[in-house]
């Protein structure tokens, strides 16, 4: 069932995309946005995770380098039957973590060097566990492609809008679009993409969290995570990166006033954890007490 709802919720993003092309430039500003759309669809399928990870300054490690992280990462693939991905640390204080890929046989788990020291073993587990369903659940790809669409929806709407205003003179009035729609188009479409990509990722941060903890046995180590994650990320914010990544952390790093908390890309982190703490229960109350 979620598969079909992000399915139908990627359609509804491409078709805003290619209804704002039509009305502010007409048949050339269909095509165009046709055209727009195909490239970044493949390009976020083909090289979204070398993106995303360069973005962020993240180096590809070894289980030498960290055999502490690497051994929880194997023992979660292990327990939940999917290949090893590739890990990542990123050079930055606040804590955080985040998976990319198209596919888990070619994912990437990314942790922050702020998250390290933070986490205690089992914390650490937990946040990776999450990560991991991300990866196996195929999410980074939806994610991401509509990340990427909303993203590019607003640019291309006030290009075509600004190209349909300059050349507005044609005689074919099919072709040259409605400006008062364009117009229209550029303020609601990028509220619109917003809302869709939130959709999809609140649903999937809540399905990451209830799979991850039921492949570590221990949901309240994760809710302990999310609240230390989510207080210090906000302590110390994160140092680069762009807002459209922000769905693919597991707390969004990227935090300020309340309507940016309207329009998030992940549920409220106390919400998570009353759903963990359900969650706990319905395990025989095994894993720890503390979420904080």
């Amino acid at each position: 069932m979620n598969q079909v709802k992000t399915m139908m919720l990627l359609a509804a993003l491409t078709a805003l995309f290619l209804s704002i092309g039509y009305s502010v430039g007409g048949r050339g500003g269909l095509v165009f946005a046709a055209v727009v759309a195909l490239v970044m669809n493949f390009a976020s399928y083909w090289w979204s995770d070398k993106i995303v990870l360069r973005t962020y300054g993240a180096r590809e490690i070894t289980a030498d380098q960290a055999p502490e992280l690497f051994g929880i990462i194997r023992d979660l693939c292990i327990r939940d039957n999917i290949q090893m991905p590739r890990v990542y640390v990123a050079p930055d204080p606040s804590p955080n973590a985040f998976a990319t890929g198209r596919n888990p046989e070619h994912a990437a788990i990314a942790v922050t060097e702020g998250i390290l020291p933070l986490l205690d073993a089992e914390e650490l587990k937990g946040v990776l566990g999450h990560e991991l369903s991300h990866v196996k659940n195929r999410d980074t790809l939806i994610t991401t492609v509509a990340a990427v669409l909303a993203g590019a929806l607003g640019m291309v709407t006030n290009m075509a809008l600004w190209g349909g205003m300059a050349g507005g003179r044609s005689r074919d009035t099919d072709r040259r679009g409605n400006p008062l729609l364009g117009l229209i188009g550029v303020l609601l479409a990028p509220m619109a993409a917003g809302l869709i990509r939130m959709a999809i990722s609140r649903s999937r941060e809540f399905a990451a969290d209830e799979s991850g903890a039921e492949v570590t046995r221990n949901p309240m180590a994760l809710a302990s995570a999310l609240a230390k994650i989510d207080l210090w990320s906000q302590r110390v914010p994160i140092s680069s990166g762009s807002p459209a990544t922000a769905h693919l952390f597991i707390i969004n790093p990227f935090r300020s006033g309340s309507m940016a908390r309207l329009f998030s890309t992940h549920p409220p982190t106390e919400q998570r954890i009353q759903r963990l703490q359900v969650i706990a229960q319905r395990l025989g109350g095994g894993g720890w007490s503390r979420v904080a």
